[in-house]
């Protein structure tokens, strides 16, 4: 029997979706491309969950392009190489705007299109050793569908340097740019994304939804009486929602909101 090329588990109010082709340093291709949409697709319309781990299985969190995937798009025509790069751009879209967290859990190396998936976590995990490395100008290409969420990640800066350079950086300098979040040693990786985890699920469910777009969506708008208006519309909303009143209730009264575990 043929392994499944994502794996996802499910936890309680917590899903884990691993990259499952360790022996492949877990590469796309149009399968691994579409396999990830669906999943997502999929996670997100459950209610039910508080939070995603986005993880790999083997060395590699994720080594960007499979060869014989390249090798196959070296006949493509134009339109074909459009098509493909359309569902590479709204697979990542598709995880971007999951409505639950994600947690990146980066165990080993992050290229080119990794890095993609990587920027598309909300917080992001590493272990110490990793590497990454947008290294898409060697070949002659570039790394336009991961950009959107690689510029926000890493900033407009960095990732002017990283994208013509094609230098490979480590997880520390990853850390010091603001792209990782949390670097740990690599036996603790899985206790520090397990620690994220459960700061996540013992929040309002629907607060931490909202706050997940509330960044998206406003970050790097011009503050305009009509952006002012519109988050005092957000804090009306959630202040009178049933979740908003039972966690103020709850913090007034010294007791646990109901949606604690």
């Amino acid at each position: 029997m043929t392994a499944p090329l994502i794996e996802v588990t499910r936890q309680g109010p917590v899903a884990r979706v691993y990259l499952n082709r360790p022996e492949l340093r877990n590469a796309f291709n149009s399968e691994v491309i579409a396999e990830l949409s669906r999943s997502f697709a999929a996670l997100s319309a459950d209610d039910s969950l508080r939070a995603i781990v986005l993880g790999g299985h083997g060395k590699v969190f994720c080594a960007g392009a499979d060869l014989n995937w390249m090798r196959a798009m070296a006949d493509y025509s134009w339109e074909q190489n459009r098509a493909d790069a359309q569902a590479l751009a709204d697979m990542l879209w598709t995880i971007y705007r999951c409505p639950h967290p994600v947690v990146g859990r980066l165990q080993g190396d992050c290229y080119a299109g990794g890095m993609g998936l990587a920027a598309c976590c909300d917080v992001l995990v590493a272990a110490e050793g990793v590497n990454f490395c947008l290294s898409e100008a060697k070949l002659g290409l570039l790394p336009a569908t991961i950009s959107p969420y690689v510029i926000r990640a890493l900033g407009e800066q960095a990732a002017r340097r990283y994208f013509i350079t094609a230098e490979r950086f480590s997880s520390s300098e990853a850390h010091r740019l603001g792209f990782v979040h949390l670097l740990t040693p690599p036996d603790a990786l899985d206790a520090e994304v397990d620690r994220i985890v459960a700061t996540l699920v013992a929040n309002g469910p629907q607060a931490v939804k909202a706050s997940k777009r509330l960044v998206q969506d406003l970050a790097g708008e011009p503050i305009t009486d009509a952006l002012r208006a519109e988050t005092a519309r957000r804090i009306a909303d959630i202040r009178a929602s049933d979740e908003g009143k039972e966690g103020v209730q709850a913090f007034l009264n010294k007791r646990d909101p109901g949606w604690k575990l």
